[in-house]
């Protein structure tokens, strides 16, 4: 099996990390398939927005252990990290279209902290979040310490990285870690129904708000009021801008292209 599958449909690409007999953790041949596949989602015109989920129990759990103790096989740290996960990190950030995390079982290590990085996290209620690099001696990566902190505070994920500590999807949703949870009897069709709804708006200015939420992380106020001045007058000259405007206008449901 592939172990990355992607289907695209109705604007919406879904990639699914696809190695269920290792709960999908990542060896370099899945990290390197999924950057490709982000750039082929990137560049293709027809995905309006992708989800990123797992097949089978778990969505990710991290680094695949037995790629780093196999003398053979092992990439080392450095490689894995410069070369595997930090430029899927960067190509979720960059790519500026909305991303949903889809976390549909435990998302564990560079699991959970690939799932934080998305646009939008949304869980099944049996799913859950595991900082689980301590437990072994390293350190949390995949931008966790980027992320984590920013989304529920210093001393939260201080303790979350530091114990080691599985935290529930009702949890962390109520710590600010994900935007729903919802019931493992509905859950694949309320991710369909978010990703359908995202696909329908305006991508230009949702790229445009993600570039601002980006830069946020490092801006000043006035530096950041005065990116927004540019990305609106840039929003304003979109052909979505014009649409939205017309069915406001005309009282009827806008047809964006993501121009």
């Amino acid at each position: 099996m592939p172990s990355i599958e992607l289907k695209i449909e109705n604007g919406v690409a879904r990639i699914m990390l696809n190695r269920p007999e290792t709960f999908n953790s990542f060896n370099r041949e899945m990290a390197l398939r999924l950057q490709k596949t982000l750039d082929d989602c990137n560049t293709n015109d027809a995905v309006k927005a992708i989800v990123l989920t797992g097949n089978g129990k778990a969505f990710c759990a991290g680094q695949d252990l037995n790629e780093v103790t196999s003398p053979e096989l092992n990439p080392g740290f450095r490689t894995i990290l410069e070369e595997h996960y930090n430029p899927i990190i960067e190509r979720i950030r960059s790519i500026e279209k909305p991303i949903i995390a889809a976390v549909n079982g435990v998302a564990a290590g560079a699991g959970a902290n690939i799932a934080l990085a998305c646009d939008i996290v949304v869980a099944v209620e049996t799913a859950s979040f595991i900082q689980a690099f301590s437990k072994i001696g390293l350190i949390p990566d995949s931008a966790g310490t980027f992320f984590l902190p920013r989304l529920i505070g210093l001393q939260k994920a201080s303790a979350l990285m530091m114990l080691g500590d599985k935290i529930p999807a009702n949890e962390a949703e109520q710590l600010g870690m994900l935007y729903s949870v919802f019931s493992s009897e509905i859950f694949e069709e309320e991710v369909a129904k978010l990703a359908s709804k995202m696909a329908e708006m305006p991508t230009k200015a949702l790229g445009l708000t993600k570039r601002l939420l980006n830069r946020s992380m490092v801006n000043n106020l006035e530096q950041q009021l005065a990116m927004e001045s540019d990305l609106q007058i840039e929003a304003a000259e979109s052909e979505d801008y014009a649409e939205g405007v017309r069915a406001f206008i005309e009282k009827r449901k806008p047809v964006f292209k993501g121009k």
